[in-house]
């Protein structure tokens, strides 16, 4: 039995016991947050009880169960759409409280619109006045003990990176920019005999691949991160066993990258094509299908509906700043490759691609006019292709459609940009809101790597809180 088979193993067991994976940090951060939002709601209906003259008891509190369920969903959509669940933020007290925050006041200005649109005394007001009072300072103080206790050592994850070409020093970089504090990377193990001994980033070479299990147990590691593009060989996977048996969380670069950014890295996936391909995204539920193509029907209709009114004044505007028609359509590649006419506000001037040569936007593009500028901030040009989603042939919730000219070009440049064809290109989407506007290839890989995740994990949860990041950037401006 090789001697690496015979090391010490109950050091290496007790340690895991405390070690956390990414995805049960988020699982307790969302229980426990959800406990506090109860015990706040609680409180809330207690004082409102001895405000109006209630018996607070079992009763009561079942009666308000179905708005305590709504106020919890709510809290969890919102507080997703602040990053409240990004670890990197989750872990820093500061930016998990503003995030908090922020989701707090917003529940409470949504209630108080509903409690101004309703019959007075129809639903009570108290409550959550005292919620939205109580519950930032239950989830600060929780927030507090969580950044807290992860930076004892028991609960700290310790990574070695299998690897140290470019897929490994990417994904070092990506951890130090978005794990937790409490997830390190402690050097790599490689082959390369020029890198050995040598310094990557910050990060020293530990040694070869061969003594993977022996530093891993010296080194109390409870990670290894396997970034090797090219086929594993035998020795190697053996060693990533033993490994794993030992207690070590063993996972692949492309698998921790997706899990920390929310993005796919196409560059980095090697032979390993099925963690980009969407075979099994829930988008092909019939059910999802169903309930996703129902909300674009809906909420096109009730847009198209308050768009309207300001047609007219938006009209006479882009007439009045420059000649030329008030919409203006486009040839966008839709599902499937199929072309679609795409609808918009015109925000340039008709002269602004004369020499019938496609042109990617620029961020100050002087083709844009004064009108068309401030449309594009505010995303109104974009209100007509409501038209598209009703059509069918644009969803509410999707990668952005490009022109023809632009998908030849990068279907030849980027590998799997086709794969974003097989959903139906939308009005928002993830890229959209994490990501400036597409300039050029090096901006359409980077927006694909939001696209390929969004393919991968279309939920209509996701769909809520893109639709949610969606109207912030508009009350903020932040359109381009």
């Amino acid at each position: 039995m090789p001697e690496e088979l015979l090391l010490d193993t109950n050091l290496t067991s007790r340690r895991r016991i405390f070690s956390l994976q990414l995805a049960e940090h988020k699982y307790l951060l969302l229980t426990v947050d959800g406990l506090l939002v109860l015990a706040a709601l609680l409180v809330g209906l207690w004082f409102g009880a001895q405000r109006s003259g209630w018996t607070f008891d079992l009763p009561l509190v079942v009666s308000f169960l179905p708005a305590f369920a709504v106020v919890l969903g709510l809290y969890y959509i919102l507080a997703a759409a602040n990053d409240a669940y990004r670890l990197r933020v989750a872990s820093d007290p500061t930016a998990s409280f503003v995030a908090l925050l922020k989701t707090i006041l917003q529940i409470f200005a949504l209630y108080m619109l509903v409690y101004a649109l309703l019959p007075p005394f129809s639903v009570p007001r108290h409550f959550i006045g005292v919620f939205a009072v109580v519950a930032p300072g239950l989830l600060l103080l929780w927030r507090r003990l969580y950044s807290a206790a992860f930076t004892i050592p028991t609960f700290q994850r310790r990574a070695i990176i299998v690897g140290a070409g470019w897929a490994g020093q990417t994904i070092l970089k990506t951890v130090r920019e978005y794990a937790p504090a409490h997830l390190e990377v402690i050097g790599f193990v490689d082959d390369d005999p020029a890198r050995q001994e040598q310094t990557i980033h910050g990060a020293p070479v530990l040694g070869p691949t061969d003594r993977l299990v022996s530093l891993a147990q010296r080194l109390r590691a409870t990670d290894v991160v396997l970034a090797i593009n090219r086929e594993v060989p035998g020795d190697l996977l053996a060693r990533l066993m033993t490994c794993y048996e030992l207690g070590l969380r063993v996972s692949t670069m492309p698998d921790l990258y997706e899990h920390l950014t929310d993005r796919v890295p196409v560059e980095h996936v090697g032979s390993n094509w099925f963690v980009v391909l969407p075979l099994a995204h829930s988008g092909q539920n019939l059910s999802y299908r169903l309930v996703k193509r129902g909300m674009d029907i809906l909420i096109a209709l009730l847009g198209l509906a308050v768009f309207a009114p300001f047609l007219p004044l938006l009209a006479l505007l882009i007439k009045l700043d420059s000649p030329g028609p008030v919409f203006y359509r486009q040839k966008r590649v839709g599902r499937g490759g199929r072309l679609f006419n795409l609808i918009k506000l015109r925000s340039m001037y008709t002269d602004a691609e004369a020499d019938g040569q496609a042109r990617w936007a620029e961020r100050y593009d002087t083709r844009v006019t004064r009108v068309g500028r401030f449309l594009r901030r505010t995303r109104l040009d974009e209100f007509p292709q409501l038209v598209n989603v009703l059509r069918g042939e644009m969803s509410l919730v999707g990668p952005r459609p490009e022109r023809p000219e632009f998908v030849a070009e990068l279907q030849t440049q980027i590998p799997f940009y086709r794969t974003r064809l097989t959903v139906k290109p939308g009005l928002t989407g993830w890229a959209q809101v994490n990501y400036d506007y597409g300039r050029s290839v090096s901006d359409a890989l980077e927006k694909l790597r939001y696209d390929l995740y969004y393919i991968k994990h279309q939920s209509i949860q996701l769909d809520l809180v893109i639709m949610l990041k969606t109207v912030s950037i508009i009350l903020l401006l932040k359109g381009t």
